[in-house]
């Protein structure tokens, strides 16, 4: 039973009293929440790392996007991401995964006649994979809205437990709106971005490049809204190059991270086999590691190539052009080749290929000329040209 102040006098005497006032006097009434703008003064935040599903590739609660042109196995490799997930395998750099659930979301292929095939022959456990296969609303089936259903999926994800990897393919199929749309695409990709951060899970969204770029920035090359690779804190990128020696080459690179480091990636090749009997499917079978920027290592040697050969061609007609007839100082044709844009050392392969004469004349100087005027007999200041024979380098300059 309650007591009131006279209990309290009886038991206690007047200091008991007082003592009762004064504490009730230090209650206060439990103000009701407001909504508003919530802020957090850094002194309440403690710093944390950055959780690795795979250190430097996947991180946990974070966005990454897998990109690259048609044919290049990227669903293959997530799905070998995937299947390394649900069985604690051993990442293509070696280092062991802890085992967990994985979650697949695809708009484009069946689970049972194409996934669940590539999850086998990649060795998944398939009792630890999940996909989306629609929602059920007042008793009917419908596809997956993310912008309706998500809440719910985040429930099962729950249930689920241990969560570890969510793979979207593809990735646009989370924009209701129009994905080349900046604000549209960060309001659609937010929820998919809470889910994974509420699931300590690692989010992978698969899609594509757009035509052209080459040799430009593979992370630009994105289809859609930049907004894609904007709210992803790291880009991975596949492509199919010739290496050095001729020979078609896959690699996998890391084209952009905002959490750790952005460059390097690993060579891989598609295999074909057989994990159930009658059934044929694609894996990934990853290789040795490379070094460079995906830039670097996505770019076709023989497209250096043939851009080389283009500037040099453009240098050749250049020289043909100044030096027609004439004895020309290189400090004029270096200046000539400055104001059209080729570099200079492009104009001195070019000069090696015309056998472009280079003499030295008074004061120093040095001078060009094609070879039909290797005797630069019309240049009376020139006349002793032959009697100096300093040695020369590539830019016809006197070495000191």
């Amino acid at each position: 039973m309650g007591r009131d102040l006279n209990d309290v006098a009886m038991a206690g005497g007047a200091e008991a009293v007082r003592l009762a006032v004064a504490n009730a006097r230090c209650v206060t009434k439990a103000e009701p929440v407001r909504d508003g703008v919530i802020l957090v003064n850094g002194a309440d935040l403690k710093p944390e790392p950055i959780s690795w599903l795979w250190n430097g590739w996947l991180a946990s609660g974070k966005l990454h996007i897998l990109a690259g042109a048609p044919g290049q196995g990227k669903t293959t490799i997530a799905l070998g991401l995937a299947a390394t997930v649900t069985c604690g395998g051993r990442w293509p750099d070696g280092s062991r995964c802890a085992a967990g659930n994985v979650l697949v979301w695809s708009g484009e292929d069946d689970p049972k006649d194409t996934l669940l095939p590539r999850l086998l022959a990649a060795g998944a456990d398939r009792s630890q994979v999940f996909f989306v296969d629609g929602t059920r609303l007042n008793g009917e089936v419908q596809s997956f809205d993310p912008a309706r259903d998500m809440l719910a999926l985040t429930e099962q994800c729950e249930r689920i437990g241990n969560v570890r990897l969510i793979v979207v393919d593809p990735i646009v199929s989370a924009v209701t709106g129009d994905s080349h749309k900046n604000t549209e695409t960060r309001r659609a990709l937010q929820p998919l971005v809470d889910l994974a951060a509420s699931m300590d899970a690692a989010l992978i969204g698969i899609t594509h490049f757009s035509k052209g770029g080459q040799g430009a920035d593979p992370a630009q090359r994105v289809v859609g809204s930049v907004a894609f690779t904007a709210v992803a804190r790291v880009v991975l990128v596949a492509a199919k190059v010739k290496g050095e020696d001729g020979e078609d080459r896959r690699v996998v690179a890391r084209a952009k991270s905002n959490i750790g480091p952005d460059d390097g990636g690993f060579e891989y090749r598609l295999e074909q086999c057989e994990p159930v009997p009658g059934i044929h499917a694609s894996r990934v079978a990853w290789g040795a590691s490379v070094a460079g920027t995906a830039r670097e290592l996505l770019t076709d040697p023989s497209e250096h190539d043939s851009e080389a050969e283009t500037a040099l061609d453009s240098a050749t007609e250049f020289l043909r052009h100044v030096l027609r007839g004439d004895v020309v100082p290189s400090k004029t044709v270096e200046s000539e080749a400055r104001a059209a844009g080729i570099a200079w050392r492009t104009v001195r392969r070019a000069s090696d290929a015309l056998g472009v004469k280079k003499r030295p004349g008074e004061g120093g100087k040095w001078y060009w000329s094609l070879p039909k005027l290797a005797s630069l007999s019309n240049v009376e200041r020139l006349d002793t040209l032959d009697t100096l024979t300093p040695p020369i380098n590539q830019g016809g300059d006197v070495r000191a």
